[in-house]
């Protein structure tokens, strides 16, 4: 609950007033650290307090880990609730959030189900094409000259993403690989490659399941952070920088490499963009894999309908039918090229998805904004306007 502060940019006059605003993890962050988003009441939902306001995520029956993304809402909010079902002695131990920060704590019957955590999307994926994506995207970090000792590593927790993971993990066990970190929404699977020895530690700004829940509370090198630590662009540095890879998703991207991640085909808001434009811009190398069809319709496209994250930010596009790499970056073109990967132009596997599936028809919007994207620095890169009927 709070006022927001945005700069009149371009056709933002025509915003609706209740228009929302959709900002990055690093995004949303800065702009409650640089006051442009002030928070009134801090609601924080937490699984363990003690009668004093320390608060946990890693006790209690509705236990959910790190809770890293409500560290700013914390520090900052004028006012913090904590909601939680289950109150220890004091002092709770471990801390995450502080007493000093907390000026409420509020006991209900039930503060949440952790079931709720786990979803499908978090399991790696069976599907053939999807593997066969997530194999060649491991090649892409082989021949990239990255899969060394020491790397560090960020993927989401889609099937297919997490397919790279696997197949990353093969790669290592191989050739003895250890990596120095993984960061991100921590998934299971990411779990058992810190306590198999294949990642020295995890940064966790969010657990997606039940194993990252565990790990987090018994391991000490696996490490809770805060979103500001995670992804803020202005503070002194943030974790994301330190990324040598990332593997995202799109549901669709242009010919000159700009992701949409916000809206679907049909022009609907699917979700916010989370940390995908925070990952992209801070790693080395930035790789989104993606089916060259979804849903019977090209991923590619000339022009996607919502920017969410900027083309100069990623590095490489991986579909089943080939590779495509960003003219920006001619020498890691060279390497794939030497690798022997299927690359192509984005325009050839543009081409070769509409020859399939035939060009989709351009949806039109009214000149009503229904949400205004901001890029992790509060730039307006982009707006979401209505469908017309």
């Amino acid at each position: 609950m709070g006022q927001e502060h945005c700069p009149a940019k371009g056709d933002m006059q025509k915003r609706d007033f209740r228009a929302v605003v959709l900002r990055t993890h690093g995004g949303r962050a800065r702009a409650i650290e640089c006051g442009q988003l002030l928070i009134d009441v801090a609601f924080i939902a937490a699984p363990a307090a003690d009668e004093y306001g320390n608060l946990n995520g890693v006790q209690g029956p509705a236990a959910c880990g790190s809770l890293g993304y409500a560290f700013p809402d914390a520090e900052y909010a004028d006012h913090v609730v904590a909601v939680t079902d289950y109150i220890a002695e004091y002092p709770l131990a471990p801390i995450s959030i502080p007493q000093c920060l907390v000026d409420y704590v509020v006991k209900v019957d039930c503060a949440g189900d952790p079931q709720g955590i786990v979803s499908g999307t978090t399991k790696i994926t069976k599907d053939p094409v999807g593997l066969k994506i997530a194999a060649m995207a491991a090649k892409v970090i082989e021949a990239a000259g990255l899969l060394k000792n020491g790397f560090s590593f960020q993927t989401g927790a889609g099937g297919v993403s997490l397919a790279v993971a696997h197949f990353v993990r093969q790669r290592m066990e191989q050739e003895h690989i250890v990596g120095s970190f993984a960061l991100g929404g921590i998934t299971g699977y990411m779990v058992d490659m810190l306590e198999k020895g294949f990642f020295k530690k995890l940064i966790d700004v969010q657990g997606f399941d039940l194993e990252a829940i565990r790990s987090i509370k018994t391991n000490p090198n696996h490490l809770e952070v805060s979103a500001n630590f995670y992804a803020s662009p202005f503070n002194a540095g943030c974790a994301v920088n330190k990324l040598d890879v990332v593997v995202l998703g799109a549901t669709e991207i242009a010919v000159d490499f700009h992701v949409n991640v916000v809206t679907g085909s049909d022009g609907v808001i699917m979700g916010g963009s989370g940390g995908h434009a925070d990952a992209a811009a801070g790693a080395k190398v930035t790789i989104v894999v993606a089916n060259l069809l979804r849903g019977r319709l090209p991923i590619i496209v000339e022009q996607v309908l919502t920017a969410t994250t900027p083309g100069e930010t990623i590095d490489v596009l991986v579909t089943e039918r080939g590779v495509a790499v960003n003219p920006q970056r001619p020498e890691l073109l060279q390497q794939l090229l030497a690798a022997g990967l299927p690359v192509k132009e984005i325009q050839d596997l543009k081409a070769m998805a509409e020859k399939i599936a035939g060009v989709p028809q351009k949806l039109t919007t009214s000149d009503r904004i229904v949400a205004v994207v901001e890029y992790r620095d509060g730039s307006v890169i982009d707006v979401v306007r209505q469908v017309n009927q």
